[in-house]
């Protein structure tokens, strides 16, 4: 049986959740997760967006996912705050799209719900349900958590394909 590897994106500017989940038959595993978090840097936005896209591209070159799974902006913050988050989804875009892996975007809703159940599940839900379905006793950071829920609903939908 082959190994299907994908990597979840959580975008934004200021912190960015990747996880890394593989199926094996119907049987899904944590492979790691982790967050490249370039905070408030001198020079702004261009230089935390450069930090972004070599983590992003470093992830992709050291585990080499066979597909990237991207969480789509939430619109329902403020215009300025939509406008941040699809700058670093551009980024994630442009790392995956440079190293060559399929791409797959999923709304918000469509991600809580096939962990949760629930499209409109809080996020300590979603964190929850992670660590549940991939049987993680640590601690996971929430952003990392909703990378790694992004790539639980593109196992579960590519399977169902």
């Amino acid at each position: 049986m082959s190994t299907y590897r994908v990597l979840g994106i959580d975008p934004g500017t200021r912190v960015v959740g990747l996880g890394i989940v593989d199926r094996e038959g119907s049987r899904l595993s944590v492979v790691a997760w982790r967050t490249v978090a370039p905070g408030r840097m001198k020079g702004d936005v261009p230089s935390r967006l450069r930090v972004i896209h070599e983590g992003i591209a470093a992830v992709i070159a050291e585990f080499s996912p066979d597909a990237v799974a991207i969480e789509e902006a939430y619109y329902g913050k403020s215009v300025q705050s939509a406008l941040r988050i699809g700058e670093g989804r551009g980024v994630a875009l442009l790392a995956a799209a440079q190293a060559g892996v399929a791409i797959e975007q999923y709304p918000p809703a469509t991600v809580k719900k096939a962990v949760t159940g629930s499209g409109n599940a809080h996020k300590s839900q979603v964190g929850h349900m992670v660590k549940v379905l991939l049987c993680i006793a640590d601690e996971v950071q929430e952003d990392a958590a909703d990378a790694l829920a992004v790539a639980i609903c593109h196992l579960n939908r590519a399977s169902s394909r």
